[in-house]
């Protein structure tokens, strides 16, 4: 099955509350409400929008912050996907960070993903996955998106 296919939340007029979430993510929506109270201490916003290429919710992670100038920048951070009994967040980097990234304190597990990611793209970017079944599955993300924040200004 695609991946595409496995996208849950795909009817346009339901959008994504709680009470939508938790019956499909089931034992993951703890680490789902965990991420959510994370946002504000991170610096971090999430909003969900109907994207139509993809026939699905997803919500888009973003960093905000106020330039020396004074000027408001926002910077995309993550994507989030829900899928039956987990979801995914899916962070994409600029392929000159990749060897940053790899010396950060992520796991094993996902410095094998961030090796093994293929480079897309004109500007050359590649994405890392992160399947969220539970709360212990966050520390990597939430080291990705510092990374991320750090990096990528």
């Amino acid at each position: 099955m695609d991946e595409l296919e496995k996208f849950r939340l795909k009817d346009k007029e339901s959008f994504p509350t709680s009470e939508y979430l938790e019956p499909i993510l089931n034992e993951s929506y703890e680490a789902y409400v965990s991420l959510q109270e994370s946002l504000p201490r991170l610096d971090m916003d999430q909003n969900w929008q109907w994207y139509t290429p993809y026939k699905a919710w997803l919500a888009k992670g973003q960093h905000f912050w106020t330039s020396a100038r004074g000027t408001r920048k926002e910077k995309n951070l993550y994507w989030l996907h829900i899928y039956d009994d987990y979801f995914c967040v899916v962070v994409w980097f600029k392929e000159s960070s990749r060897e940053k990234i790899l010396t950060s304190l992520v796991s094993e597990k996902t410095k094998r993903l961030i090796m093994d990611a293929e480079t897309l793209g004109k500007v050359p970017t590649f994405p890392v996955v992160i399947e969220v079944t539970g709360i212990e599955s966050l520390d990597d993300v939430y080291i990705l998106l510092q990374c991320k924040k750090e990096l990528e200004k």
